[in-house]
């Protein structure tokens, strides 16, 4: 089923003359409405008549996260308190959160939006969907909560924790989807199986996921445990939130709204466009946004776009999965880490859970990594040979993969913190030592 067959099946052609048309109005918007881009603008040499192809973009400067903190907090919005009807945030965890503001059109936008990824999920109004998602300044719970009653679904206004309740409400209340972060689900299926219950007996069809990064192996994980189709999507509190993108039954990749959200991909070190299907880092300039319209927007997050319309009968381009942040990568001994990395090769090996953490310390002057990843209850029983066997396992498997010999070390089952929202699995003990 497609939600909005106007948009998601616009020709190439069409889109492209809806999007120039869209840029040009919200280019010259936020240069009459926020001084920082006039200011940027102007300073970059370029003026709202400048833009008259979409390639034309590439003449705007950036925007990025710290210029958002630095006119914390509403520095950067297009309309005054009076117009504004909601605020979200960033977590605000190193420093200065951000806020972005919405106006009431931006309300109805986002809910829709919303609509349209859960549609492309398989999500329909004969659903009941549980939102595990904390309500509060993230945009996840309120996001998705508005664009699945737009859907016509049901909504469990669950929010996050208290885990063993989340388990009997999808029992009393005959849940069909499931709203959380990959890690959350993995730890509900967790405590199900303490509860002596088996997830797939749970019901859950689908899982809409997001919040964290996660790879392919940890989707096939949480398939096989729960029995559901878990699907990726996409979004940043500083773009709109959930409902930048997300994927289709046929998940090839997530569709963007390109009606509403101009993609491109950089160079992250050069800057510069990088060729068509190459992976590099993601930039978003939003067209449709009122309150908090951002120009060229870096994410941060890597990946690639994929214009082949998708078997699905949506034309938007699509982004791979998100593989990992510019910002996440470690530098170890001079060889570039990332945890997606990690996770891959760990999943991969039966004996482990799906819980891990990176521990980055300094001995002396050389950096060390610990891979500290916990064991099945099934597994940690055996004899200290075939520990030690699994340990070798792991190592060789990740120096195969990062061209580095990390130390492993092998924890008993639930040693790691367990959490409701995203999961942290790097720690970095680097500074401690400094």
């Amino acid at each position: 089923m497609i939600w909005d067959q106007e948009y998601e099946q616009m020709s190439r052609e069409e889109l492209n003359d809806l999007q120039l048309s869209r840029l040009k109005k919200i280019v010259n918007y936020v240069y009459e409405e926020v001084p920082f881009y006039k200011q940027r603008f102007d300073k970059a040499g370029v003026k709202p008549a400048d833009i008259k192809t979409l390639d034309d973009i590439t003449k705007l400067p950036f925007t990025t996260k710290d210029a958002l903190r630095d006119h914390y907090p509403y520095g950067l919005f297009a309309k005054g308190m009076k117009d504004i009807v909601r605020l979200h945030s960033s977590s605000g965890t190193t420093g200065k959160p951000v806020v972005v503001g919405y106006t009431a059109n931006d309300l109805e936008v986002w809910s829709d939006l919303i609509a349209r990824i859960v549609t492309q999920a398989g999500v329909t109004d004969e659903d009941i969907v549980q939102i595990c998602f904390g309500y509060g300044m993230f945009t996840g719970g309120f996001g998705l909560h508005y664009g699945l009653e737009e859907a016509g679904a049901t909504v469990i206004p669950a929010s996050a924790g208290n885990t063993k309740r989340q388990i009997m409400m999808m029992q009393d209340f005959g849940t069909t989807a499931l709203v959380s972060t990959p890690s959350y689900a993995l730890y509900i299926a967790e405590v199900a199986k303490e509860m002596g219950i088996n997830p797939h007996d749970l019901g859950i069809k689908i899982g809409l996921f997001g919040g964290e990064p996660w790879t392919e192996e940890m989707r096939r994980e949480i398939e096989e445990l729960w029995g559901m189709r878990a699907t990726d999507n996409y979004g940043l509190s500083e773009l709109i939130g959930p409902g930048v993108a997300g994927e289709c039954t046929e998940s090839q990749g997530l569709h963007i709204s390109e009606d509403h959200f101009i993609p491109e991909v950089i160079d992250p070190q050069t800057k510069e466009p990088v060729e068509p299907g190459e992976k590099g880092e993601l930039v978003f300039t939003t067209i449709t946004k009122e309150g908090f319209p951002v120009i060229r927007y870096r994410t941060k997050d890597i990946s690639r776009l994929i214009l082949k319309p998708c078997s699905c009968g949506r034309t938007t381009a699509r982004m791979e999965k998100v593989s990992g942040r510019t910002d996440s990568m470690l530098i170890i001994r001079g060889v570039n880490v990332f945890p997606s990395q990690i996770e891959s090769v760990l999943l991969e090996i039966d004996e482990v859970a799906p819980h891990y953490q990176m521990v980055i310390k300094r001995e002396g002057h050389l950096d060390e990594l610990e891979v500290q990843v916990e064991l099945k209850p099934d597994k940690f029983t055996g004899s200290f040979k075939n520990l030690e066997e699994i340990e070798r396992k792991i190592s060789r498997n990740l120096n195969s993969v990062l061209s580095l010999q990390p130390e492993v070390k092998l924890l008993e089952p639930k040693s790691l913190e367990r959490t409701q929202g995203k999961s942290k699995r790097v720690i970095d003990k680097r500074t401690e030592a400094s």
